[in-house]
């Protein structure tokens, strides 16, 4: 006879007979078939949404009587320590935080390398300008031409 349980059939059951011991059925791997149909697979992170903390957290904080926040949170299945992260969360506005792991840059550090390069580059040409000017002067000198001079005002005399 199969049993079903949600719409699926339960795995047969395996009983020892009452002479072997438990770790004789744990060496040959017969109590191995049993399994809790009660057992979630793959267990599943509570979630809670921003008003169920602030219904909580407000129960608590109304709880006068000894004792009745033990009740409020045995009542939800909660722990002591879910209302003290709330009550830290409901100080900064019940943010939710992103899990995983932390950003490792700035999302600017890629517009700030950008920016160095592009100095970098700049600060070549302009050395390159330098000394070009400077090998310009030289060669003036060298063959008499009179180079023209600017004044403070920007204009050439």
């Amino acid at each position: 006879m199969k049993k079903y349980v949600n719409g699926t059939t339960l795995p047969s059951v395996v009983l020892a007979p009452p002479a072997v011991g438990r770790s004789e059925i744990e060496r040959t791997g017969e109590g191995r078939a049993m399994l809790d149909p009660e057992v979630v697979i793959k267990a599943r992170r509570r979630q809670f949404t921003g008003e169920y903390k602030k219904r909580i957290l407000a129960e608590a904080d109304a709880a006068r009587e000894p004792g009745a926040i033990g009740v409020l949170l045995r009542r939800e299945g909660l722990y002591s320590s879910h209302l003290t992260h709330w009550r830290q969360q409901r100080d900064v506005g019940l943010i939710p935080q992103r899990r995983g792991p932390k950003v490792k840059h700035d999302p600017l550090s890629e517009e700030v390398r950008k920016l160095k390069q592009q100095n970098g580059r700049l600060e070549q040409r302009l050395e390159r300008a330098e000394l070009i000017i400077e090998v310009q002067k030289k060669v003036s000198l060298l063959l008499g031409i009179p180079l023209a001079t600017v004044d403070d005002d920007g204009s050439p005399s």
